[in-house]
């Protein structure tokens, strides 16, 4: 009865913004009643409690792999082989990290990501994460349907009608009012990734190359390093995307998990991540193995050039069965980074926004999603739409803000008041903290390259050693301004007493005002004129590429 109560009561005071978002746990695989808070003993009840718990991880892991994803992981292996495949191995713990600590704050707090930030780090941050991943989403959207028109146009389709079915088939699979039935259509999908496997297996390229390449660091020997270094940025762009941060966070609060749940939750993860690297591994591996020796090798175009490269030397089966996937993963992705949008919208403005409502009940969170895949349709279909410029903008433009979304993760995770026994450790901290210092170099490379396309190695090296530099003396700095201050250690060793599977965050308007240490608030206006000024000088450049095209 105690342990009844306890949890009653702790989930009578999460801030949950929306009633729908409290209740059974209903997956595309299983069930977990709200009163249901026995102990799982035995093998078979926490493959139960698994299979239910399966879906927030793999469908964002899966959703990420989407029609950019196809062309950069096919662009890398055409124009360099399997000389990058290691940087999928860096990326694993990056997207473990970041991915888990959005599972943390999603099943512990209630909230989504963006009204995290706007309630602990003021309208100005609030504002920005929402109009930056509405304007990035609309751009993203756009490649998911152009993605959808490729794969159309090697199998034979119309175009036209094949992206308007794709978009009513989205809006439909997300407007039925039942989370379980969404779910199962992005699992299915999920699964229908997997037909890049079969096509790996029918080129066979050489196992111990692949695995040599994927283990050891090596730059291609006949690329210039400039070139080579914007393809490794828009790998790790279309790996480690924000939309994934809100995505996750607000959708594993849509699907009611709860902090008891966060251990089955990260294996749900691991298995996404599994299947995001396989299927990026398989694509270039195959891409190199199908162009190796040939006149297209270096000569990337688009997806629709490799599925007819396929075609040309591997045979019609794989050729089809990769603008299959092409169609599976621009489909996923473009539900998931809708949703993304709209669960943040709906979490800023507390309106109605879950998967559990039919659009009559939440009309504004189903107007969102409807109203950007329209859009995105729409200008697919538009004669005259630059769309080569649209997918350049998508890359740049998360190169430019996934820092910052990393920096707001990091301070969230770190935030007491909003995790309580659940908050990062000083190890975590260490890692986190080295992968935005990656982040932002990176970010700066891929800036400047934007605006300066003819920036030389010399630059990029020297951008990589001094931000490296810069790195080692502000963590050393900042240790040591720790050092010298003395913090109560009262709150701490009380938070540690709390039962984790229980506590939750309180309603936000019960929570003491974020505390930034002086070099936190620092940082904060470093980054704020950095997004000012790289990504106002990025938009311009779009600009000015567009009216001299047109």
């Amino acid at each position: 009865m105690t342990v009844m109560n306890e949890v009653n009561v702790q989930v009578a005071r999460a801030a949950v913004l929306d009633e729908a978002h409290v209740g059974d746990i209903r997956g595309a695989l299983g069930t977990i009643r709200e009163g249901d808070y026995g102990p799982r003993k035995g093998l078979a009840a926490r493959w139960k409690t698994l299979i239910a718990i399966l879906g927030p991880g793999l469908i964002v892991m899966v959703g990420d792999n989407d029609a950019g994803a196809f062309g950069t992981y096919a662009q890398a292996g055409q124009n360099y082989g399997t000389t990058l495949l290691w940087t999928l191995l860096l990326l694993i713990p990056v997207l473990y990290v970041n991915q888990e600590m959005v599972v943390r704050l999603g099943a512990v707090t209630g909230v989504g990501h963006a009204r995290l930030i706007f309630e602990r780090f003021g309208k100005f941050w609030g504002a920005f994460s929402v109009i930056d991943l509405f304007l990035l989403n609309a751009l993203t959207l756009v490649t998911e349907f152009i993605g959808v028109s490729l794969a159309l146009s090697y199998l034979g389709l119309s175009q036209f009608w094949g992206v308007i079915v794709s978009a009513l088939v989205v809006m439909v699979a997300v407007s039925t009012g039942d989370f379980r039935r969404f779910e199962r259509f992005a699992i299915a999908l999920v699964f229908g990734s997997l037909l890049l496997i079969p096509i790996f297996l029918m080129v066979h390229p050489p196992i111990g190359q692949i695995a040599t390449d994927f283990f050891v660091p090596r730059m291609p020997a006949d690329g210039k390093l400039n070139e080579v270094m914007l393809l490794i940025i828009a790998i790790v762009g279309t790996t480690v995307a924000p939309w994934q941060l809100f995505f996750q966070q607000s959708y594993i609060v849509d699907k009611r998990i709860t902090p008891r749940f966060i251990r089955y939750e990260r294996w749900d993860l691991c298995i996404g991540i599994i299947l995001v690297v396989l299927g990026a591994v398989a694509m270039m591996s195959f891409a190199a193995a199908v162009f190796a020796g040939r006149p297209e090798f270096g000569n990337y175009t688009d997806a629709l050039g490799t599925a007819v490269g396929l075609e040309k030397y591997a045979g019609r089966l794989p050729a089809v069965l990769f603008a299959l996937a092409l169609l599976d993963a621009s489909i996923i992705g473009a539900a998931a980074v809708s949703l993304s949008t709209a669960y943040a919208i709906g979490d800023v403005f507390s309106l109605k926004h879950s998967l559990h409502r039919k659009p009559q009940d939440a009309k504004g969170f189903y107007g969102v999603y409807f109203g950007l895949i329209v859009l995105a349709a729409v200008l697919v279909l538009t004669p005259g739409t630059p769309l080569g410029l649209l997918t350049n903008a998508v890359q740049t433009l998360a190169g430019v803000l996934l820092p910052s979304a990393t920096v707001f993760l990091l301070l969230l995770c770190n935030d007491k008041a909003v995790l309580g026994p659940w908050a990062n450790s000083w190890k975590l901290n260490v890692f986190t903290g080295a992968v935005i210092a990656a982040l932002v170099m990176l970010s700066t490379i891929l800036t400047a390259s934007v605006l300066f396309p003819d920036m030389n190695e010399q630059w990029i090296v020297g951008i990589l050693i001094g931000g490296s530099i810069l790195a080692v003396v502000v963590t050393v700095l900042t240790k040591l301004y720790q050092l010298t201050e003395r913090k109560p250690r009262r709150r701490i060793v009380a938070s540690r007493q709390l039962d984790p599977d229980t506590w939750r965050m309180p309603p936000l308007g019960q929570l003491p005002p974020a505390k930034l240490s002086v070099l936190s608030r620092i940082w904060m206006i470093v980054l704020r004129g950095y997004l000012v000024v790289a990504g106002g000088l990025v938009l311009f450049r779009i600009f000015e590429l567009a009216t001299a095209g047109a």
